[in-house]
C-alpha cells in the first residue's frame, strides 16, 4: 500500500489506515505488508504482525481453511464472505467474517475483517443452532444470477436437495410436477418484490421424493435477494398422510366388516361362503390372496368359481387330516397358525416346500379354521401376504371372527339341505346343549317344541359372555314356523352374537340387528329381549322389541318389569331402542320368556305372566326345578314355541337391592 503519490492513492491509504474495520495487505503467499490501525489494535504492533501469514492468527483448523481461501482468492475467484475465528494474542477467538480481494497487476491481496457484535455473533449460534443435525436450511437466493447460497455455510440438507448446482432453474427441474407450476408463479412473485411461501415436493439427488417448507422474505439492495428457511417436512407430510390413511382404512374396514358380516349372515350357500372369504376379505387385511376350503368326505375342497380361478387346485382335493400341511393341522387341531417368512413355513412343515415352490410371491400366511359349533372343523380359511408380514392381535380376532361367522354360515346352509336335517341343526345352533356359565351366576334353559305339529320354529335364547364381568342375556322368537322362521333366526342370532360381542350398549345392538334385517329387503320379523347384566353390581341394562316383559321373583313375592319397547325387529328401519335400567338383588330369580309361555288365545299376557310370577316365586331358589315347572304347567298351553332363561345371582351384589312387594297379585 502506497501512502505517496497522487491525491487519489493518499486518500486511500489513508481510508485503509483509518478503516474502522480491521483489514492487512497481503503477498501472494499471504504474509502480512501492512496491517491498518483497526487491526493493530487487536493483533499487537504492526512490526510484530509483517511478515507473519494473516491465516497464521486464526483458530485451530480456520488456519488451514484460511490458506486454502487465500489460494482461491489469487486464482481471481470471488467469494463470498466466510466467518472465521480469529485469535488476538492472550485473547479469546472472535468470531468474523473474512473477505479476501486480490489487486490486479500488484500481486497484493487485500483481507477484509468484519468482527461480530455480540447480537451478531448470538444471531449467527442460533442459526448454526437452527441448521446443525437439522431438517432446515437457512438460504439467500440472488435475484440476479439465480444463484442460491446458504447462510451459515453447507449443510447435509442443502448438499441432498441442491449439492453443487445451486442455480434457482436446476432446483426447479426437479420439482414435482404437479407443483411446478404453482412454485413457478409463486417465483415469479418473489421477483417482482413479493415475499415467497410455498410448500411443495422436490426429487432430491438420490431420487427420493421429500416435502419442503419455503419461507422467504424479499431484501431490496444491490443485487435484490430472497433470503428465508427451507424446512424438510417430509415425515410430518407423511406421518399426517399416514393418519389420514388410517382413519379411511377404519372406516372403510368398519364399513367392510359389517358388510362382510351381514354377506355372511345372509349367505345362502356353501359355495358363496367360500367365495365371500377367498375375494371379498382381502381389502381388510391388506393381502394379495386368499383361500377356503371345506371339509367334505374327509377332503378339502373349494368353490366352484374358485377351482375356476387357479387359486387352490394345488390343494383342492387333499386329505383333510394331513397334518403334514399347515392346513391338514389346523383342521385337526384347531389351532390357527401364522408365519411371517416362507423359512418359518418350512422349518414347521418340510413337506410344504413343494407347494411353495409354486408361489414364489407368497411371504407369509395366516391360516385359521373355520369352525361351527361342533368341535370338529367344518373348514379352514388362509389368507397371503406378497411381503413379510406380522399379524397383530387385533387382525387374529378379527379373522378368527369372521371363521366363526363363515362357520356359522356353514351351518346354517348344510342344515337347509333337508328339514328334518335343518330342524335339528337349528336347534343345535340356537339352543346350544350347554350355555355359558359363571361362578357367581345360576343359569338354567328350556325350549319346549310346539305340538301344534311345526318341526321347525323361530323360538330362541342365548347367554353371551361380555367383557368388563357383564353378561347378556337373550330370548326371542321369529314370526312364523317353518323353514324361513328358522333360517331367520339363525341369521338373527349369529347376527346377535357378532354385534354383541363388540358393543355393550344393548339398546345399540337391538338397533344393528334390526338394521341388518331391514337391510336384506326380507319379511322378517323378531320380537326380542335382551338384557345386560352387570355381575358385580346386579345392574341391568334392558332393550326390549315386543318381547314380554320379565318376571323377578323372590321367596316373599314376585314383580313385573316391563322394560320401555320399541317395534319389533325388521319392521322399521333405523329403530332406536331405549335402554331401560333396574337392579337384579342377589335373591331375585329373573325370568326371560317368550310369548308361548305366557300368552294365546285363551289366555292373556297378563293372566299367564301372574301365574308364571307365583310358580316362579314358589321356586326361585331351584332354577332347574323351577325350569321344569314352568314348563309342565305353559299357562297358555303348547299351541306354540316357548323358550325361556331364568337366572339368580349366587353372591351379594355391591348395590341396594330393589324390594318386592311380599303380597302375590291376584291372578
Amino acid at each position: 500500500m502506497r501512502a505517496s503519490g497522487d491525491d487519489s492513492e493518499t486518500v486511500l491509504a489513508g481510508a485503509f489506515e483509518h478503516a474502522p474495520e480491521p483489514m492487512v495487505l497481503t503477498r501472494t503467499d499471504g504474509t502480512i505488508v501492512h496491517a491498518n490501525g483497526a487491526f493493530t489494535d487487536l493483533f499487537g504492533e504492526h512490526d510484530t504482525l509483517v511478515g507473519r501469514a494473516w491465516h497464521e492468527l486464526l483458530d485451530g483448523d480456520d488456519a488451514q481453511r484460511g490458506a486454502a481461501l487465500h489460494s482461491e482468492a489469487l486464482t481471481g475467484r470471488r467469494e463470498r464472505r466466510v466467518r472465521l475465528r480469529l485469535v488476538p494474542p492472550g485473547g479469546h477467538p472472535l468470531i468474523s467474517e473474512v473477505e479476501l480481494r486480490p489487486l490486479p497487476g500488484q500481486e497484493r491481496v487485500v483481507v477484509l475483517t468484519h468482527l461480530l457484535s455480540s447480537e451478531e455473533a448470538d444471531l449467527r449460534v442460533v442459526g448454526e443452532l437452527r441448521t446443525d443435525n437439522s431438517d432446515s436450511v437457512l438460504w439467500s437466493l440472488d435475484l440476479s444470477t439465480g444463484h442460491m447460497d446458504e447462510l451459515f455455510g453447507p449443510t447435509p440438507l442443502g448438499a441432498l436437495l441442491v449439492g453443487n448446482e445451486p442455480e434457482l432453474e436446476r432446483i426447479l427441474e426437479r420439482v414435482h410436477p404437479d407443483d411446478v407450476a404453482r412454485v413457478r408463479d409463486a417465483v415469479s412473485g418473489a421477483f417482482a418484490g413479493r415475499d415467497y411461501e410455498q410448500r411443495f415436493r422436490v426429487f432430491d439427488r438420490l431420487g427420493d421424493e421429500r416435502s419442503l417448507h419455503v419461507r422467504a422474505r424479499f431484501v431490496s439492495g444491490d443485487p435484490d435477494r430472497l433470503v428465508g428457511i427451507v424446512d424438510d417436512v417430509t415425515e410430518h407430510v407423511q406421518l399426517v398422510r399416514r393418519l389420514a390413511d388410517r382413519r379411511r382404512t377404519e372406516a372403510e374396514h368398519g364399513r367392510l366388516v359389517t358388510d362382510l358380516s351381514a354377506k355372511l349372515v345372509s349367505a345362502t350357500t356353501v359355495d358363496e361362503v367360500m367365495d365371500l372369504l377367498s375375494e371379498e376379505f382381502l381389502p381388510i387385511f391388506g393381502g394379495f390372496h386368499a383361500v377356503a376350503l371345506y371339509v367334505e368326505n374327509g377332503l378339502l375342497r373349494t368353490s366352484p368359481s374358485a377351482r375356476e380361478r387357479g387359486n387352490a387346485e394345488a390343494i383342492d382335493g387333499r386329505p383333510a387330516d394331513d397334518t403334514d400341511y399347515p392346513m391338514g393341522a389346523v383342521i385337526q387341531d384347531r389351532q390357527p397358525r401364522f408365519f411371517e417368512s416362507r423359512a418359518e413355513v418350512v422349518s414347521r412343515f418340510p413337506a410344504a416346500v413343494d407347494l411353495l415352490r409354486s408361489t414364489s410371491r407368497s411371504q407369509a400366511w395366516a391360516t385359521v379354521p373355520i369352525f361351527g359349533d361342533g368341535k370338529v372343523a367344518l373348514g379352514v380359511w388362509q389368507m397371503v401376504w406378497d411381503r413379510p408380514h406380522h399379524v397383530s392381535r387385533d387382525e387374529r380376532a378379527l379373522m378368527l371372527t369372521f371363521a366363526g361367522l363363515a362357520g356359522q354360515a356353514l351351518q346354517r346352509i348344510k342344515a337347509q339341505e333337508a328339514e328334518l336335517e335343518l330342524a335339528d341343526a337349528v336347534q343345535r345352533r340356537m339352543l346350544p346343549r350347554q350355555v355359558a356359565s359363571f361362578p357367581d351366576m345360576d343359569i338354567a334353559t328350556k325350549y319346549l317344541p310346539s305340538r301344534a305339529g311345526w318341526r321347525v320354529c323361530g323360538d330362541f335364547y342365548d347367554v353371551i359372555e361380555l367383557p368388563e364381568n357383564k353378561v347378556g342375556l337373550l330370548v326371542g322368537d321369529v314370526q312364523g314356523h317353518g323353514v324361513e322362521a328358522a333360517a331367520a333366526m339363525g341369521q338373527i342370532r349369529v347376527a346377535f352374537r357378532a354385534y354383541a360381542s363388540n358393543q355393550s350398549d344393548p339398546g345399540v345392538v337391538l338397533g344393528e340387528t334390526n338394521r341388518l334385517l331391514t337391510d336384506t329387503g326380507e319379511i322378517v320379523f323378531a320380537t326380542c329381549g335382551y338384557l345386560v347384566v352387570d355381575r358385580e353390581t346386579g345392574v341391568m341394562q334392558a332393550a326390549w322389541a315386543g318381547q314380554p316383559p320379565v318376571v323377578l321373583a323372590s321367596a316373599a313375592g314376585y314383580r313385573i318389569w316391563e322394560p320401555e319397547t320399541g317395534p319389533p325387529l325388521g319392521v322399521l328401519p333405523d329403530t332406536e331402542y331405549t335402554v331401560t335400567t333396574s337392579v337384579l338383588a342377589h335373591d331375585t330369580t329373573l325370568l326371560l320368556c317368550s310369548d308361548g309361555l305366557v300368552e294365546s288365545s285363551e289366555v292373556n299376557m297378563q293372566e299367564g305372566l301372574d301365574k308364571v310370577g307365583q310358580a316362579l316365586s314358589e321356586n326361585a331358589a331351584a332354577l332347574e326345578e323351577a325350569a321344569h315347572v314352568l314348563a309342565d304347567m305353559a299357562p297358555a298351553g303348547r299351541g306354540d314355541d316357548i323358550a325361556l332363561l331364568i337366572t339368580r345371582m349366587t353372591r351379594s351384589v355391591r348395590s341396594v337391592p330393589e324390594t318386592f312387594s311380599t303380597a302375590v297379585p291376584a291372578t
